[in-house]
C-alpha cells in the first residue's frame, strides 16, 4: 500500500511527516528549509511510493484563513503542476504548534533541545498526520 505524507508548511522551515506502510501510524520524518522541499518530495515521493499529500490548513481561532494561507495555496498550485498523480489534501492544523510544544515539553528532553523550532514543526507535521488518519 502507499504512503501519506504530511507537510506543516512554513516560510522558513516545513515540517514532514509520514505514514507506515498501513496507513495506521504517523512519523516525524524531518524538517527541512523551505527551499528544498520540491527535490525532497520528488525523492520522498519516488522512494516511499507517496501517493497523498496532507498539508496543513491554518485556520484562526475565528475560521478565518492565517496569513499564511496565500502561499500554501501557492504552494499547492506548484504542487499539482509537478506531481499530478499525487492527491493533495488539506487538514486543520488549529492548535497543532501548541500541541507539539507540549509534547517536547512533556518528553523530558533537555531545555536546549526543546527550543529547537524544527522539532515543533517535525511533531506538528506529525500530530497533522495522525488526526487524519484517526479521522479517516
Amino acid at each position: 500500500m502507499s504512503k501519506i505524507v504530511a507537510i506543516d508548511y512554513g516560510l522558513k522551515r516545513i515540517g514532514i511527516a509520514i505514514t507506515d506502510e498501513l496507513r495506521v501510524f504517523a512519523f516525524g520524518l524531518t524538517t527541512i528549509s523551505n527551499s528544498e522541499i520540491i527535490p525532497f518530495l520528488k525523492k520522498t515521493i519516488n522512494k516511499e511510493q507517496v501517493d497523498t499529500i496532507v498539508i496543513g490548513k491554518p485556520l484562526q481561532s475565528n475560521n478565518r484563513p492565517s496569513e499564511i494561507e496565500d502561499q500554501i495555496l501557492l504552494f499547492i498550485k506548484n504542487l499539482n503542476k509537478i506531481f499530478p498523480k499525487i492527491i493533495i489534501t488539506r487538514y486543520d492544523e488549529r492548535f497543532t504548534s501548541l500541541l507539539a510544544k507540549q509534547t517536547i515539553n512533556n518528553s523530558g528532553i533537555t531545555k536546549k533541545k526543546r527550543k529547537n523550532k524544527s522539532l515543533v514543526d517535525k511533531i506538528s507535521a506529525t500530530i497533522i498526520l495522525q488526526s487524519y488518519l484517526e479521522k479517516k
